[in-house]
């Protein structure tokens, strides 16, 4: 245990590395406004009269004019300007001497990117670190999340990037903990994070916690070929179960499986019934996944608790080019789609399922605007995805996020999107601490039991 003047001097360092990121975060730095003032002709004013801080006495007034970087538009402008903030003077004395609760307070509020890295300024702060009780409520404070989580391949090494929507910041996490076999990203739920893909020719499924680096490789499936996965964390059971879809392999369709981690095993469900998919974009939600199929025509319903399928004659609007299924908060199910024939009469819009009447309801489109930015060719690729109504749209030829509030109904871009990798794939991701993986080395694979899930808060 370091001695009192060492730990005062320590905490309080620590305290100034909070607040000074936390001045900073809520804003965005790579896209820094830009104020310009410009005279009437055109020239930059040079004289004392035009500088800030002194008053002009010109019978006719300079003309200020606000200019923004190249490329953002001015929401971008408005939403990720850089605010700069003074130093903050912290006295040693006070700042270490803070109150349980207070200090519990304020380390709840430190992103969980950082939570980790403070467990070494003094014993103190490594047993409040490790309280079930203080993960509880850092886990439930809303500065945290949601985040959208880009992950790549780069020279045959992993790497991972986290935005946090909260905060408007980037943060790169180290994936070179995971083994060296070709993979793919299948989803996140719940803190954790889904990937498949072949060591050698074997096919494998592994989930890992990002923020605490550990990781587990899930057993073999009874049919084990490349499936489509879904990703599903249950809370109230401490839980998370792994779906792999019904899949045509050579003449043959495979069952679907589900994954149960508290058995650690695979289970063998029902065939889904002879459909024509047409899209492997599924979505989870109120403890149901949803399919497209086009023969017959609407959506094939998996139940999780029951374990069969069932077929919803959902009919798709008209003219839609592609759709995508996006699960929002408890039973809003979304179908997000290019609709048009015509590159230059092509529009996105947003449809929710009413459940009653089996039926798409229109809820919003993109307007134009942002539809162009996004979409330049009506042949490039997207990508969209949802988590808490909340909807991404992606185009990697353009690198460029989009993101839609449903409940606001509001359009923003997402800063430094084109900073991430071309091939780079997409989730929302939500960061959570946890309690059990603080025993364990981070590098190395977690092991089953002591008390809790091996990945649960």
């Amino acid at each position: 245990m370091k001695g009192d003047g060492a730990v005062f001097e320590s905490e309080t360092k620590a305290f100034r590395s909070i607040i000074s990121k936390n001045d900073v975060s809520g804003e965005d730095n790579t896209c820094p406004k830009q104020d310009t003032q410009v005279g009437i002709s055109g020239s930059r004013n040079t004289s004392p009269s035009g500088r800030a801080g002194s008053r002009n006495s010109s019978p006719s007034r300079q003309k200020v004019i606000r200019t923004k970087p190249r490329g953002f538009d001015e929401e971008t402008t408005a939403t990720f300007g850089k605010v700069v903030q003074p130093d903050v003077h912290m006295e040693d004395n006070i700042w270490a001497m803070l109150p349980e609760d207070l200090l519990n307070e304020i380390l709840a509020r430190v992103s969980p990117f950082m939570i980790f890295r403070l467990r070494s300024v003094c014993k103190r702060w490594n047993s409040i670190l490790q309280d079930s009780s203080f993960l509880k409520f850092h886990s439930q404070v809303p500065s945290h999340g949601p985040c959208l989580l880009t992950f790549w391949m780069n020279s045959q090494a992993p790497q991972c990037s986290v935005f946090s929507l909260p905060l408007k910041t980037w943060f790169k996490i180290p994936f070179t903990y995971l083994p060296q076999w070709a993979f793919s990203l299948v989803g996140s739920s719940g803190g954790l994070v889904c990937f498949s893909g072949l060591d050698g020719m074997t096919f494998k499924t592994l989930v890992c916690n990002p923020l605490t680096q550990t990781w587990r490789t899930l057993p073999s499936m009874h049919y084990n070929q490349q499936r489509q996965l879904i990703l599903v964390v249950d809370r109230t059971n401490k839980s998370f179960k792994v779906i792999a879809t019904s899949d045509i392999y050579g003449d043959k369709t495979l069952p679907t499986e589900v994954y149960d981690s508290k058995l650690n095993t695979w289970l063998l469900r029902q065939i889904m019934p002879a459909v024509n998919l047409c899209s492997s974009k599924m979505a989870f939600c109120d403890s149901r996944l949803y399919l497209e199929t086009l023969s017959p025509l609407g959506l094939m319903m998996y139940h999780l608790d029951t374990g069969y399928w069932e077929h919803i004659p959902a009919k798709f609007p008209r003219s839609l080019l592609d759709g995508y299924l996006v699960a929002g908060m408890q039973k809003r199910l979304f179908l997000v789609g290019r609709i048009g024939l015509y590159s230059t009469l092509q529009s996105m819009r947003i449809w929710e399922l009413d459940h009653a009447k089996i039926m798409w309801v229109e809820i919003s489109r993109m307007p134009p605007k942002y539809f162009r930015a996004l979409l330049r060719l009506s042949a490039e690729r997207f990508e969209c995805f949802g988590q808490d109504n909340l909807i991404c749209f992606t185009s990697w030829n353009q690198g460029k996020g989009l993101l839609y509030d449903v409940d606001k109904k509001v359009w923003s871009w997402i800063a430094g999107f084109a900073l991430q990798s071309y091939n780079s794939q997409v989730c929302f991701y939500e960061p959570r601490a946890v309690k059990i993986l603080l025993h364990h080395s981070p590098f190395h694979k977690s092991r089953l039991g002591d008390g809790l899930p091996w990945w649960w808060t």
